[in-house]
């Protein structure tokens, strides 16, 4: 496996793959694939721009392709915003490329780190380092890796057995909800009052509760003792299937289908519709005692982890909850690459974030959403079974920063500066 590892990813001491850049990135001008590069007038010409935009763009943030306002924590919907912020990211990525960037970055890793001078490794000085990337699926952290068949069948033989338990899935499917509900809100606010984003909210809430009154039912921190069987109730309707949520998610999906400021919430219902339909026959009935409601769960389980295969998006937003309690993928600015240590026999994954502020709190965010990513690519490294240690370096890039290292949960992360 270390051979093939080596054969297929080696290029100079890094090991590199190339992704689909997001939707996010789309309308962008894409200033880092300039045939510029290398141009240092270029370079003097366009910084003013950068640090325009770093001002204009000071309290922004990107989280999973929505722009957030870091102050209220609420979701930006504005185009002309968006199209600066793909902008700002894109010089961002050709400044971390020109020489006199790398040049700094190698001074400030040596400062930082005891054996980095006997190293030749400099993240991030191939273009294809430097791409944006969204963390989807398994497949593509898989790929990122070369991760063989076989392994990939162990992977999703381990951990499906973990994030297909019943509580994992309600609480995936009540986690798209609240997003519905949040966003929904917002717009409302800003005017978005018509009869579609109406009965969607209805439909959300209604769904909501159909969920929250089964994982009240089947509570797993619950005793066999403390649910008895019912009674029968006279009259009462004929038990519930999990067809009635897909029926649910349909209609929210037909609301808000055509809101492109939902778009990400509608393409997160349209994932999980795939689980739905594996056990849209299964029953949901809350009049029944402890071992009937075990049967009910232990069967949405069994058709999760038969039927979601291993490049199932599903299945990632699954594992995303498990992990993490979120269900939105994760967005990496720069997508790095994996670097083998010829000093001590050691893998390096690295990754970057382009932020617009170097106050505490966005570094803070960045921090976490690039321990996110890399926590995902490590978790899938060590359940494959890959040989080697994998170390975890996270790089922050902001115009003016001060450059510095940080440490969170045991791996270390890098604040560089941009400036000419």
């Amino acid at each position: 496996m270390v051979r093939r590892f080596w054969k297929l990813f080696y290029g100079g001491n890094h090991f590199i793959r190339t992704n689909n850049s997001p939707a996010f990135y789309l309308n962008s001008i894409f200033y880092h694939s300039s045939k510029d590069a290398l141009n240092v007038q270029w370079c003097q010409n366009e910084f003013p721009k950068v640090k325009e935009l770093t001002i204009l763009l000071a309290n922004v943030d990107t989280v999973s392709g929505r722009l957030v306002d870091i102050d209220s924590n609420s979701t930006i919907f504005d185009d002309d915003i968006e199209r600066d912020m793909c902008t700002f990211k894109s010089l961002v990525r050709y400044f971390v490329g020109s020489p006199f960037v790398q040049h700094k970055m190698k001074h400030a890793l040596a400062s930082f780190i005891t054996n980095a001078r006997h190293e030749s490794f400099t993240p991030f000085s191939k273009a294809t380092e430097r791409e944006p990337i969204v963390v989807d699926s398994l497949t593509k952290v898989s790929n990122f890796f070369c991760v063989s068949a076989q392994q990939r069948k162990f992977v999703r033989l381990r951990v499906c057995p973990q994030i297909t338990q019943h509580h994992i899935w309600i609480g995936a499917l009540k986690e798209v909800l609240n997003g519905f509900v949040v966003d929904i809100d917002c717009l409302t606010s800003k005017g978005l009052n018509n009869d579609g984003a109406f009965l969607g909210g209805q439909i959300v809430h209604s769904c909501l509760k159909f969920l929250t009154e089964i994982g009240v039912t089947l509570d797993p921190e619950s005793s066999s003792w403390m649910k008895l069987s019912p009674s029968k109730v006279v009259g009462s309707f004929d038990s519930r299937k999990w067809e009635d949520v897909l029926l649910m998610f349909n209609d929210l999906i037909g609301c808000f289908r055509n809101e492109r400021r939902l778009k990400m919430n509608v393409a997160k219902a349209e994932i999980m519709k795939e689980g739905l339909l594996h056990i849209r026959d299964v029953l949901v009935d809350n009049n029944v005692g402890y071992k009937e409601a075990q049967h009910q769960e232990n069967l949405v389980k069994k058709k999760l982890s038969k039927m979601l295969g291993y490049s199932s998006r599903c299945l990632f937003t699954l594992l995303l909850y498990y992990l993490y309690g979120r269900v939105v993928d994760i967005e990496v600015d720069m997508c790095g690459g994996v670097y083998a240590s010829k000093s001590d026999g050691k893998f390096c994954l690295f990754m970057g974030r382009i932020l617009t502020s170097d106050n505490e709190k966005m570094v803070g965010r960045g921090v976490k959403q690039l321990d996110r990513a890399l926590g995902i690519f490590k978790f899938v490294w060590e359940m494959a079974g890959m040989k080697g240690h994998l170390d975890l370096q996270g790089h922050i890039w902001c115009v003016g920063a001060d450059n510095r290292m940080l440490r969170y949960r045991g791996n270390t992360y890098f604040v560089h500066g941009i400036s000419l």
